[in-house]
């Protein structure tokens, strides 16, 4: 592959695969064992109508009339790769709370094998959305981090689990829950495993040595600066790369698609989005695919167009979304 591969831009199509993206059997993705470390949070979504002012204040009062719950962070990663058909598991803490006991069931009814420790003095974190007529009004937050105590024994379980899984993925919301993470990186690659990372924050020595990193521009622009062209932002990624020992950097880049830096060259893959409706989530699907479709034995760049794929489809749902093995096949 040359330094700079590219890919002709192509018109939107879900109905038909791309040349690039071959089927691939489910049973094929359901031998892929994928376990997911990292902050969870409860996504609770509050929908209503808004008829009047409040008289106290220049705000819309909402008159709620639904409400849902929906697996946040972590949870959604191991959730999406669970859609697709792969043995998910999910290892992080959660409080002795109402949202805890949420995320516990929400994760069964998603099939996802949950590994959780259980914290007494955390609140479990939630994002509350309210919406009006398929808009949101407002978010309010609730997090705290994690005690010491419950992620020391969150890396003695994250040992005991590491042989049975054959990708680990650290989905990282700078809620304290990967505290560790610069441990486990090392020790699963000693182990032979694949570690693929969604990061978090400007420092990302904490991430040294693992196989993937997946952000956005916004999350690489935070650690390598602003770039001014392709060829300025080949050189800082190749240096970023170089210096942190990361086999491969895959940079989604919105409507734009996204761009895979490995040892290998440049690979971009061209958005394939027919509709953007919402975009939270969607990072969480692309690590989620990639993940699943090298457990499953694929190449990190057939991982690439399938998790590009995957992007095009959940940025047309509402909120925090999965995508199954049909809709990425279909």
């Amino acid at each position: 592959m040359s330094n700079t591969q590219a890919m002709q831009p192509q018109q939107p199509d879900h109905t038909a695969l791309a040349p690039d993206v071959r089927v691939v059997s489910r049973e094929q993705f359901g031998q892929a064992r994928v376990l997911v470390v990292g902050d969870v949070m409860l996504d609770r979504y509050w929908f209503g109508d808004v008829n009047r002012i409040s008289p106290e204040a220049p705000v819309p009062v909402v008159h709620v009339q639904r409400q849902e719950d929906r697996l946040g962070g972590a949870a959604n990663v191991a959730r999406n790769a669970a859609a697709l058909g792969a043995q998910a598991g999910l290892l992080c803490v959660v409080g002795h709370d109402e949202p805890g006991e949420r995320i516990v069931a929400l994760l069964g009814e998603s099939h996802v094998h949950a590994h959780l420790e259980r914290d007494p003095a955390l609140p479990t974190t939630i994002k509350l959305r309210v919406l009006s007529r398929q808009q949101q009004l407002l978010r309010v937050d609730f997090e705290n981090t994690p005690a010491h105590e419950a992620l020391l024994a969150g890396l003695a379980r994250f040992d005991a689990l590491l042989p049975t899984h054959d990708v680990i993925l650290m989905s990282d919301y700078a809620k304290g829950g990967l505290t560790h993470v610069t441990q486990m990186i090392s020790k699963a690659r000693a182990a032979g495993k694949a570690v693929l990372v969604d990061p978090k924050g400007d420092d990302w020595e904490r991430y040294r040595g693992a196989s993937v990193i997946t952000p956005n521009r916004a999350e690489l622009r935070e650690v390598v600066g602003n770039w001014k062209s392709e060829e300025d932002l080949l050189a800082r990624v190749t240096k970023l790369r170089t210096d942190l020992q990361i086999d491969a950097l895959l940079l989604t880049r919105s409507e734009e698609g996204m761009t895979l830096f490995s040892g290998d060259g440049v690979l971009h893959t061209p958005t394939v989005a027919r509709e953007v409706y919402d975009v939270s989530g969607a990072g969480d699907t692309v690590i989620a695919t990639l993940s699943v479709a090298l457990g499953a034995g694929l190449s990190l760049q057939e991982g690439v167009a399938l998790a590009n794929r995957a992007a095009g489809i959940v940025v047309g749902k509402l909120g925090t979304a999965t995508v199954d093995y049909d809709e990425l096949f279909q």
